[in-house]
């Protein structure tokens, strides 16, 4: 098949607690992203300020914002004044003690295209998201839009070969995943070794295992634990975009913010799967007891 081109941004940024200036910071890098081409960028996870699910606290959910809403309304009036697809995080208010980790999608002419609202919670040290977030409840649909269908899923869905899948069999184009993840500054450097290449390895196997172009946004910097019981993150960064066999496109460093633009040739995604048959293969007839939570 002809190349299909499609050129992507990813924003790499750290974040501080003061959201006008992660907001600015954000649109300088989305406007140098599109200076260069890109036709669509994609923002971190929770962009807007810092990681605060380190801890558990009811004044944080005052954080979070009606979509649409402020930030959706900025995100927006960028993505119509420089006519680019934009991908954004968010903390969801939807009622009253009901809150989501909500991606939103701006079309490039600055109207909310879709949201995806994370599927899979974490809750662990330092990753209390359980506190915090409702699981979401649009299941795994991708959003279409004037530069394809765009398969966004959040952070710890990251993990999860079903939610890739499940993007895939809803005709998604491509995979997103906006992110925070980091190290315990406790962990040796060989721990923290391992768990990077984990995190890379498993969203990597998500594009050879489906024939889908993989772009991931990582936040950047250390943030303490402001209740000072933890010894903080250290956000890893080395946001990335891959190609339908698993293949490096660009990855940004472990450290400091960065702004890739690739470009994404989506014609591959055919050309591979007519090589790498996998949909055509699966045994559809015998995998219904993947439902179950444990088989033993």
């Amino acid at each position: 098949m002809k190349p299909k081109i499609l050129r992507v941004g990813v924003v790499q940024q750290a974040c501080d607690d003061n959201r006008d200036h992660n907001l600015r910071t954000s649109e300088t890098a989305i406007r140098e992203a599109a200076a260069s081409g890109a036709q669509l960028v994609l923002l971190q996870e929770l962009h807007t300020g810092p990681y605060f699910c380190q801890y558990e606290s009811t004044e944080l959910f005052d954080l979070a914002e009606a979509i649409p809403g402020p930030s959706t309304e900025f995100l927006g009036g960028l993505a119509r004044e420089l006519g680019v697809v934009i991908i954004g995080s968010l903390f969801e208010r939807r009622a009253p003690g009901l809150y989501h980790n909500t991606a939103v999608v701006l079309e490039s002419d600055g109207s909310l295209a879709g949201i995806y609202r994370k599927m899979h919670i974490p809750d662990d040290p330092g990753y209390y998201e359980k506190f915090y977030f409702t699981p979401g409840d649009l299941g795994f649909e991708p959003i279409d839009t004037s530069v394809g269908r765009l398969g966004v899923l959040v952070c710890w869905d990251q993990w999860y070969p079903e939610a890739a899948r499940m993007m895939a069999l809803a005709g998604a184009d491509l995979l997103f995943y906006p992110t925070a993840i980091g190290w315990n500054p406790d962990d040796d450097e060989a721990e923290k070794g391992r768990q990077c290449d984990a995190w890379t390895t498993i969203q990597r196997s998500h594009a050879v295992a489906n024939g889908l172009p993989v772009i991931v946004a990582n936040r950047t910097g250390f943030e303490a634990d402001p209740t000072g019981t933890l010894s903080g993150a250290q956000f890893w960064g080395s946001s990335f975009v891959v190609g339908p066999q698993g293949e490096f496109l660009a990855q940004a460093g472990t450290e400091g913010a960065e702004v890739l633009v690739v470009d994404v040739d989506l014609a591959r995604s055919e050309n591979v799967r007519r090589w790498w048959p996998f949909l055509r293969d699966r045994r559809i007839d015998a995998y219904s007891e993947l439902t179950c939570r444990f088989r033993r």
